[in-house]
Parts: structure tokens; C-alpha cells; sequence
């Protein structure tokens, strides 16, 4: 399979590669306890956002070497989040994503135009058979967001993971290629 055309469009968004000025936004928002609370990582520091963004540069086509797609999302030239895909099954085409939206530009539906579109790339363009997306339970947004694109919730998994100090519950989302109508 070829790689993508990159970047991706839609109506508002440039869904593009990281690059490595992309540090400075990531630490920004990642560095935000609020923001921090729903990842497995705690507030990202200055070095931490470099590292992190190294490894996203890296990842640029999911039937690549790294078996993984991680995207900028801008919005008007500015960057305001990423959406990563990667696979847990390559052999079956089994993906899972997870999305990063800086709050200040949250309710405009950007975050869901920018998973929706990944969605669509993984299924049209991968021929992924099925895409999961796991979440912090009190991540209510992400959950939101993952009902609005269309993935149905699979699972409620109780205090099943230790974050931070303490036993947090995940949700899980699932959609098939099937699904999409």
C-alpha cells in the first residue's frame, strides 16, 4: 500500500506531520495539569515534549516501519492538537487511536472533524478492519467525541488501571469498517 497524501484536509483542518517546532505547542498543552490528568504521562516537561515529539516525527505512514500515523491538527495555521493511529495487530489490520485537542480551542467540533478524518484514512485509504479508542472514564469530552464519530462503547473496565495515585477506570470504543454508513 502507498503512503497517504500528506497533508490531509478537511472543510477547517490541516491534518499534516509533526515537526520539530512542534515542541513548544505540545509542551503548552501536555504540560497542563487538567490536560495531563487524562494521560498515562504526568504534566510534560520541556524535554519531555522534544522527546516526545522526536518519536511522533518518526511516525508518519501506519504500514511503515513504526506501524503508526501520528498527525498535527491545525486549525487556521495554528496548531491545536494531534490525533495518533497506531496498530495492535498489523497482520489482521487492528488499530488503535487516541487524540490530544488543546482545550482552549475545544467546542467547535474541531476534535471531532480530525478523528473523523483519521477514521476515514485508516479505513478507506489502510483497509483497517477495526479502530479502538481506550480513555480515562472522567474524560468526558474524549468519550463525547468518540460517540459523535461514530464508534459505539464496548466496555467499562473498573479501577483497572493505577494513574497518578490512584485506580482509575477506561472506557473502550470500538468501530469496525462495517460500521460507517
Amino acid at each position: 500500500m502507498t503512503s497517504p497524501r500528506l497533508p490531509l484536509r478537511t472543510e477547517r483542518l490541516v491534518l499534516r506531520p509533526h515537526r520539530e517546532s512542534d515542541a513548544a505547542w505540545m509542551h503548552r498543552v501536555c504540560s497542563r495539569p487538567d490536560v495531563a490528568r487524562h494521560l498515562l504521562d504526568d504534566p510534560w516537561t520541556a524535554a519531555m515534549a522534544r522527546e516526545k515529539n522526536a518519536e511522533r516525527r518518526r511516525r508518519t505512514d501506519l504500514d511503515g516501519s513504526s506501524g503508526s500515523l501520528n498527525l498535527v491538527v491545525e486549525h487556521q495555521g495554528v496548531p491545536v492538537g494531534d490525533v495518533l493511529l497506531w496498530f495492535t495487530d498489523r497482520e489482521h489490520r487492528v488499530a488503535e487511536m487516541g487524540w490530544v485537542l488543546d482545550p482552549a480551542h475545544g467546542g467547535r467540533g474541531l476534535a471531532s472533524e480530525a478523528v473523523g478524518a483519521v477514521l476515514g484514512l485508516a479505513f478507506d485509504h489502510y483497509g483497517v478492519h477495526r479502530v479502538a479508542a481506550q480513555m480515562d472514564a472522567r474524560n468526558l469530552a474524549s468519550a463525547r467525541l468518540a460517540r459523535r464519530v461514530g464508534m459505539r462503547q464496548e466496555a467499562h473496565l473498573r479501577q483497572d488501571w493505577w494513574s497518578k495515585g490512584e485506580w482509575t477506570d477506561t472506557l473502550v470504543f470500538g468501530m469496525l469498517a462495517g460500521d460507517r454508513g
